[in-house]
């Protein structure tokens, strides 16, 4: 992945956005938390994911809103990188 680039991952219990930054990977719940909407449609601006719908935007480190018309933060979730493979550390939440 490039500086930038965003994926979707499938998860158990739904799926996640995996975001490439500067300074490393970030993942965060793949939905919006004031709309249904993929977070991995959207665009990355600085820290911030973009949603698609609304243009609210949530923090891709912390998770925490930071944008009307989005109020409730989303879920993070934590990353490993082994042998250059990322990988998301599912803890079954």
């Amino acid at each position: 992945m490039k500086v930038g680039d965003i994926r979707r991952v499938e998860l158990p219990s739904g799926a996640a956005a995996v975001y490439r930054l500067a300074d490393g990977f970030y993942a965060t719940a793949d939905l919006c938390s004031h709309g249904d909407a993929s977070l991995a449609d959207g665009e990355l601006e600085d820290d911030n994911i973009l949603c698609p719908y609304h243009l609210g935007s949530f923090c891709v480190r912390t998770g925490a809103a930071v944008a009307a018309p989005c109020i409730d933060p989303i879920a993070t979730y934590p990353l490993e990188i082994v042998d250059g493979t990322v990988t998301l550390v599912w803890t079954g939440d």
